[in-house]
This record gives C-alpha cells, sequence and structure tokens, in this order.
C-alpha cells in the first residue's frame, strides 16, 4: 500500500511540474519616462527629455524613443521580434542590426551599428518590475572608446 501511495505521489509531482504554465513573459506596452534620480548614465550627461513608446505583442515589438539632451532632439523608432530574428533598423541614417530574444522573463536586445568604420556594440537587458510600473533597462557598450554600462529607469506614464 505505502509503495502505491508513494508512486501516486511521484506520478503527481510529475504530471504537475509539466503542465504547469511556461514563466509568463512581461509585456512592455505603454508610454514609459525616464527616472534621472534611479537612472546610471556613466559618463555620459543626463538627457533633459526620455520618452519611450512601446507597442508589445509578442514577437513583435516596436519602440519610439523620443530624446532631448546636449547633442539636440531626435525621435527614432526600432522594430525587433522577440524570437531572435535578425532585423535592420536605422539610427540617424545608419544601419543598426539587432536581434530580440527572451531569457527567462528579461529581454535581451543587442545591436551592432556601423559608424564610419567602426563598430559599436549596444546590448540592452530589459526587465519589469512585479507591478508592472518600473521598466529598467541595462545597457551595455562596447565602442573603441572603451566599455561602459548606463541604467535607465523608466516610470509608466
Amino acid at each position: 500500500m505505502k509503495k502505491f501511495f508513494l508512486t501516486l505521489v511521484v506520478l503527481a509531482l510529475f504530471v504537475a511540474a509539466f503542465s504547469a504554465p511556461a514563466m509568463a513573459k512581461p509585456n512592455f506596452t505603454g508610454e514609459w519616462k525616464i527616472d534621472a534620480d534611479k537612472s546610471n548614465f556613466g559618463p555620459m550627461p543626463p538627457p533633459d527629455k526620455f520618452i519611450r513608446t512601446i507597442k508589445h505583442s509578442d514577437p513583435d515589438l516596436e519602440m519610439t524613443t523620443d530624446q532631448a539632451g546636449a547633442q539636440g532632439e531626435d525621435k527614432n523608432t526600432a522594430k525587433y521580434k522577440t524570437d531572435g530574428t535578425d532585423v535592420v533598423n536605422q539610427l540617424r541614417g545608419t544601419d543598426v542590426k539587432g536581434k530580440a530574444s527572451w531569457d527567462g522573463d528579461k529581454l535581451k536586445i543587442s545591436n551592432t551599428l556601423d559608424f564610419g568604420g567602426t563598430e559599436v556594440k549596444l546590448d540592452e537587458i530589459w526587465t519589469l518590475s512585479a507591478d508592472g510600473k518600473v521598466l529598467t533597462t541595462l545597457y551595455k557598450i562596447n565602442s573603441p572608446q572603451g566599455e561602459f554600462e548606463l541604467t535607465f529607469v523608466l516610470n509608466k506614464q
């Protein structure tokens, strides 16, 4: 009888483990505004304005970034597929090769661009707070001037 009971428990655990839903991936849709006090801009001056509008219907991701700062004002739109599909976007007239993919509940976006023969790599890791109100983006930038990291903390509007 004990063997039978133990077998049932093991079978129940096995079924539960494989029928549990996969980890839910966050949805980043919304308008997000920079929280300069909580962000880390590294060697760069903080932007005067940074608003990111995201439309996310997995695997489609579209983001429009409206920013202003020392280099002037810029509005840019980029589109990705979160399934790792290679894409090409434009940034101030320059092709940006990129791809996005999930790492658990984090979204990783990798971009490579060429500025006059100089390759720059920009990796982003997006995480969403449990309440869905704070989007944190860790930027890892690799250029001939060196490597550095920035952290942008954005609040949902």
